[in-house]
């Protein structure tokens, strides 16, 4: 068997110019000659995101590797996902409408929509100027779901976008190679990085967070996917294995970049002092949002910023000109809205989390 293999950052993934070869026994896009161009783990959670969060993992890790080297590219998924029609209330979007979308319009960078992390919708706008902040593909299509063409899709065009079935074994999913042992199941879409054939493993990139399996990843079995316990699902056509093809646009847009580090989804403040949440569910409020006692420091990595803005609920709260950027936060009891806006010069980028302040 023979297989198309790039060789060097610069050629277009799927491109003609490559060199023939063997399929490698191992390939792993968090390891191309010693460099990861894979991008971090996140968390979709608690809205049913996965479909985007698929596309943007693959495409972001295409970009990068276009550009040669790891830049940490973030592109919103919560922009592809509400601009292509998703809705929490059904439950997500189409895979196939939001791959048309990135062919059509594209998808800016996060601080242009950031993820608000919410288990209902809300009306949604990206900053004004995303338009110039996009990323685009030419084209996207089905990959045989058959070993060999997937392994050559993988190392020809980037990750692969995939539509499982996510087992409640698969939900809990602690480390190993995982075959499904249950039946109750629901859908999910992940991307494959990488496969191992001495083990016989795919490596999938999830988007539950570092918490969840191997610090966000699973080794899944090549014969985890059977007549008994499918795990590759066709439910948006096709064979439910996507590759993309073509990526251009602004892949690094000289705009500031925020991130707001604390407080955290699932966190709870306790007068300072940083604890994962006990119950996810919501209990009391909205689930996902941090839980605070008492005041808390804001804290943000802002980089290319000049000024950073707080607001709480739309009102301007306070105004950094210096980095570090932080702000102590004083809110009365319920449910409120932190967003950072960064600066520099006619550019800016923002960040956003829903907050509930117990005392």
């Amino acid at each position: 068997m023979f297989i198309t293999v790039l060789i060097a950052p610069s050629t277009f993934i799927g491109s003609t110019q490559a060199i023939s070869m063997d399929l490698p026994s191992s390939f792993d896009w968090r390891n191309i000659n010693g460099i990861n161009y894979v991008t971090s783990v996140k968390n979709q959670a608690p809205a049913p995101t996965c479909e985007t969060y698929g596309l943007c993992a693959a495409l972001e890790t295409i970009v990068q590797y276009k550009v040669g080297y790891p830049f940490d590219c973030d592109l919103s998924e919560a922009h592809l996902y509400f601009y292509a029609n998703g809705t929490v209330a059904r439950g997500g979007v189409s895979l196939t409408g939001a791959a048309d979308y990135l062919i059509e319009h594209g998808v800016p960078d996060e601080g242009c929509f950031p993820d608000p992390h919410r288990p209902f919708d809300a009306p949604f706008a990206s900053i004004p100027g995303w338009e110039n902040r996009i990323v685009k593909i030419t084209s996207w299509g089905w990959v045989n779901k058959t070993e060999d063409a997937m392994k050559q899709a993988l190392i020809n065009y980037g990750p692969l976008v995939v539509a499982i079935y996510s087992y409640n074994d698969f939900t809990t999913y602690k480390g190993g190679i995982y075959t499904p042992k249950v039946k109750t199941h629901h859908g999910h879409v992940v991307s494959i990085v990488g496969y191992d054939d001495t083990q016989r493993y795919w490596i999938i990139k999830n988007s539950a967070g570092i918490d969840w399996g191997e610090q966000g990843y699973a080794r899944v079995s090549y014969d985890a996917d059977t007549t008994d316990h499918p795990f590759f699902a066709t439910f948006y056509g096709g064979t439910g294995i996507m590759y993309l093809d073509g990526a251009y646009g602004n892949f690094m847009p000289d705009v500031p970049h925020i991130e707001i580090i604390q407080p955290a989804i699932f966190h709870t403040y306790l007068f300072g002092n940083d604890f994962s949440t006990l119950f996810k569910k919501g209990l009391l409020s909205q689930k996902g949002a941090p839980k605070l006692f008492g005041s808390i420091n804001v804290i943000v990595n802002a980089t290319n910023t000049d000024k950073v803005e707080f607001y709480i609920d739309k009102n301007l709260s306070y105004t950094d000109i210096q980095a570090p950027f932080e702000w102590t936060m004083h809110t009365s009891k319920g449910l409120h809205t932190l967003e950072t806006y960064a600066y520099n010069n006619d550019t800016l980028s923002k960040d956003i989390v829903d907050v509930y302040t117990i005392i």
